[in-house]
């Protein structure tokens, strides 16, 4: 903003690519404190920006080094570690030893500078973790110190961004929260194909068993009879076939009590005899779902899956059979010989879809959205459709920022680390959206800052 007098002033913890700043800058604030750990990030953020930002939050870890160190300022932005409160991780949530009590970090900077108002940002699992526990230790905590708090959650699909991804908002004010409605949603059509970009040459191949997957489950799409409709539910295609004990035993309680033995009647994944192998041979031939030592009773919804899936087969097999000889899906990992169609109704074309390779399955999903971006792996980065793009590839990390709405930053050099990166980031339209509600920023000129009333910082 140069030496134009800012709307407000905020400090951005946990910034990683700066998707707070980038959202509450088009306001009209200024940063003038930034944290980011990671040292990569932590340099792109000043180049970006021009703010250097402070490196471990954690270090900050007194009232008389917050006082030193952070300055006054009218909102406090964090999008705080989210891994130990998402379904995805072991959800130690405050126990976390690393990441899990960063958020007292935010507290005792809340508490130390007093800002007006704060955003925080987290996966919406959050809201659920420990029973509610966390939620309700968290209320306890920023209300305690005054300040009035609403939650909600939203996602950029909501404003017109093609990506399903809701997160949890946290807003606090210590003026009340009376004038505060969180923004509406829009509801407008999205596709994917409006942040594509051409491009000159692909420099990251999708792997060959992945090809090969991709084009396994396109030739399943097209030999299924028009007249049926794909199941809705996860196809398990190692479970075509199988006929082991699942109902009221495991494969490991057979083991435990009776042996192998207890097995050999029974056929493993595509329907391989079990008869006179060994245990360890046994272990080999079934799917990874129904193996594990120590199970001794499978969960409903695994014992509901794997009905549906031989249930399928049963009524399919005159199609499956072939299919299955001809491409042979024992030969992939067990993630790739999983699907998932969610584009019921489309038309039966792979190639028309975005597709993820996640743990469980290969999913292709309609272009209205993309999947949400995940940063603890590479490998769930969207692949296009050929007949999105001319050919099937990866979308690039360009295309991934316009989904955060970052696309005027630059962004990690490596493409590993920029994919991180932005799964990692808060979605600067909507964080936009959320802020100019509650600083109303949108009845200010641009010339005349908010008359921001806070307790450690004069606007």
């Amino acid at each position: 903003m140069g030496s134009e007098t800012p709307r407000f002033r905020f400090i951005d913890l946990f910034a990683g690519l700066g998707g707070f700043h980038v959202a509450l800058s088009r306001l009209g604030g200024r940063a003038v404190f930034a944290a980011e750990w990671e040292p990569s990030l932590n340099a792109l953020y000043l180049e970006n920006f021009g703010v250097r930002p402070w490196g471990d939050v954690s270090t900050l870890n007194s009232e008389s080094v917050i006082l030193d160190n952070v300055p006054d300022h009218d909102v406090l932005t964090a999008g705080f570690p989210c891994q130990p409160f998402s379904k995805a991780g072991d959800q130690l949530g405050f126990e976390h030893t690393l990441q899990g009590r960063l958020f007292f970090h935010v507290h005792d900077i809340l508490k130390t500078k007093r800002p007006g108002y704060f955003i925080l940002e987290n996966v919406p699992n959050i809201l659920r973790h420990k029973g509610g526990a966390t939620q309700k230790t968290m209320l306890h905590m920023l209300e305690g110190l005054g300040y009035s708090v609403q939650i909600h959650r939203l996602s950029p699909h909501q404003f017109g961004i093609p990506q399903i991804r809701e997160r949890a908002y946290f807003v606090g004010s210590l003026n009340g929260l009376h004038q505060f409605a969180w923004p509406l949603p829009e509801n407008p059509s999205t596709d994917i194909r409006s942040v594509l970009r051409k491009i000159s040459s692909i420099d990251r191949d999708i792997p060959p068993q992945t090809s090969r997957a991709i084009d396994m489950w396109g030739d399943f799409l097209k030999r299924a009879p028009a007249s049926l409709k794909i199941p809705s539910f996860p196809i398990w295609s190692m479970e075509f076939g199988a006929t082991y004990p699942y109902r009221e035993t495991t494969p490991a309680a057979l083991w435990e009590n009776l042996g192998p033995e207890a097995l050999f009647s029974s056929q493993g994944t595509f329907g391989t005899s079990l008869s006179h192998m060994g245990r360890d041979e046994q272990h080999k031939n079934l799917p990874s779902h129904a193996r594990r030592s120590g199970d001794h009773a499978f969960p409903s919804w695994k014992k509901t899956f794997i009905t549906q899936n031989r249930e399928f087969f049963r009524d399919n097999h005159g199609w499956l059979a072939p299919w299955m000889n001809d491409w042979q899906p024992w030969n992939l990992p067990s993630s790739l010989q999983k699907f998932e169609w969610n584009a019921q109704g489309a038309e039966r074309e792979i190639d028309n879809h975005v597709i993820q390779i996640r743990a469980s399955g290969v999913r292709v999903k309609r272009t209205t959205t993309a999947p949400s971006l995940v940063a603890m792996t590479q490998t769930q980065v969207p692949i296009l459709g050929a007949n999105l793009t001319g050919s099937r590839r990866y979308m690039t990390p360009s295309e991934c920022a316009e989904l955060q709405s970052l696309g005027s930053i630059k962004l990690p050099t490596a493409s590993q680390g920029a994919y991180k990166a932005l799964g990692n980031a808060v979605n600067a339209r909507v964080v936009s959206k959320i802020a100019e509600r509650l600083l109303g920023a949108y009845n200010a000129e641009p010339s005349e800052p908010l008359a921001l009333q806070t307790s450690g910082a004069a606007a």
